[in-house]
């Protein structure tokens, strides 16, 4: 029975499925994203069973009737436009979130998402601190951004220059097509020293499935990676003195199986009370 239960769950990191359930994939795979962010959601600690939820860069407003058809939620979402929104759903506010704060009160939120959002800002650090401003103290807030640090991403970064879904910008920014509007990688490192710096706690990462290319690098590179990794940390620790309570944790987590071959970075943070 356990090793069964291994093996769905290990299926499930490397397919992005449940056992036995194959689902069609759209071109971003946002779907899985949302699935992925649900069940982070329904594990977080002291998640409250009421209160204003807000989804920051609202897209579509899919993920927002996700949340609010499982938990009993009265739903907000921002974003730079309202005309991506598809089907029933809260209206969307809008702000430009490169340069205008979050229109809501301190300490409103029980819950904040930021789902595949950072990638497209300027300053996503402001951001940040604008997601910690406004959520209530004791309170989750939960992100999302493409993992750059996974085989795939580092091969290509390696060979190109450019991390996976990251590539060459146009000069016009209204041009922007094959990145997706990815303008601004966020590694899994400068993500957790942006959330410490803004007074998060507590934070915790996953990935929403395992990619099957950079299990394939995997065996190859894991042993040279580990060995490099080890040199770079201690002389970070001893010679330049980088490292401390709160940033050690992220590092040694830089080259874990999840970073190394996930897809998708989840990091959930908590506003202490």
């Amino acid at each position: 029975m356990r090793s069964r239960r291994f093996a769905k769950k290990f299926y499930r990191k490397i397919f992005g499925r449940k056992w036995r359930r194959p689902r069609e994939i759209s071109e971003l795979s946002t779907s899985r994203i949302h699935q992925a962010v649900l069940r982070v959601i329904a594990t977080a600690p002291g998640m409250p069973s009421s209160g204003d939820y807000l989804d920051v860069g609202s897209g579509t407003g899919e993920l927002l009737r996700l949340v609010r058809a499982h938990y009993p939620f009265r739903s907000f979402g921002c974003d730079y436009t309202d005309k991506l929104l598809s089907g029933p759903g809260p209206s969307i506010d809008t702000v430009d979130l490169n340069r205008q704060p979050l229109p809501y009160n301190d300490n409103r939120f029980a819950l904040v998402t930021c789902i595949e959002t950072i990638e497209h800002l300027e300053n996503f650090r402001e951001v940040i601190r604008e997601i910690y401003r406004v959520l209530k103290p004791g309170s989750v807030a939960v992100f999302s951004t493409p993992n750059i640090l996974n085989l795939r991403s580092r091969l290509r970064y390696l060979s190109s220059g450019f991390y996976n879904l990251f590539g060459p910008l146009a000069s016009d920014e209204s041009a922007i097509h094959t990145t997706r509007g990815h303008i601004n990688p966020v590694s899994w490192f400068y993500l957790s020293h942006a959330l410490l710096s803004a007074g998060f706690r507590d934070l915790k990462v996953t990935v929403d499935k395992y990619q099957r290319r950079s299990l394939l690098a995997f065996p190859f590179l894991i042993v040279p990676l580990r060995a490099t990794n080890w040199i770079v940390y201690h002389r970070d620790k001893s010679t330049y003195g980088t490292l401390d309570e709160w940033n050690t944790r992220a590092v040694r987590a830089m080259n874990s199986p999840d970073l190394l071959l996930g897809r998708t970075l989840i990091v959930t943070a908590v506003k202490p009370v």
